[in-house]
């Protein structure tokens, strides 16, 4: 049988019937709406509406890869992460968003970057698009983090990143993601 997209859109799409605002915050905007769903029936879906993200994987000529170590509040524990941030506006150029990241966060910029492609680490109840990006050619500048940022920067191998995805010592979900694609497409 041949997957065919549309019929399947059109068999298991839900249809917005009502929308009740929870929060409305400065990252995170919560609805409850009600759906129609195929069979007839109605359900409840409560919804993150988020602005949207970027980050990047920056890969030194020596195949290291520039990371950030910083506490991440709602699990309690300092993580390690690639540089990324949330765009400033819905229409902001989401290249130019993560150029912005890069420099700020950790002082380095890139003459090469590679879109690595889209995430929603969590599309059940979450509207939160990362594009991910890989940047090569780098430059080192300075930092500008904001007042509110607290992050050490260390570079570490590819190679070790990949073994640390594998044996469950990164835990964020889009970091994950981008070192393998990265790794794949480097060949490591």
């Amino acid at each position: 049988m041949k997957f065919d997209a549309s019929h399947e859109m059109e068999a298991l799409k839900e249809t917005q019937v009502a929308s009740e605002e929870i929060f409305d915050g400065f990252i995170l905007h919560v609805k409850k709406d009600l759906v129609a769903l195929p069979n007839g029936e109605t359900a409840y879906r409560e919804i993150i509406r988020h602005i949207g993200a970027v980050c990047v994987i920056p890969v030194t000529e020596k195949n290291e890869v520039i990371t950030e170590r910083q506490y991440r509040y709602p699990i309690g524990r300092v993580t390690t992460e690639i540089p990324a941030g949330k765009l400033d506006s819905r229409e902001e150029d989401r290249l130019s968003a993560i150029q912005r990241e890069l420099r700020e966060e950790t002082g380095f910029s890139a003459d090469e970057w590679t879109f690595l492609g889209d995430f929603y680490g969590a599309p059940a109840y979450s509207d939160e698009r990362i594009s991910m990006y890989m940047a090569r050619k780098l430059h080192r500048g300075e930092r500008e983090l904001d007042d509110d940022e607290f992050l050490d920067v260390f570079t570490i191998p590819l190679q070790e990143l990949v073994e640390d995805v594998m044996s469950g010592k990164i835990e964020d979900a889009k970091t994950q993601t981008a070192i393998l694609k990265a790794a794949r497409i480097l060949g490591i």
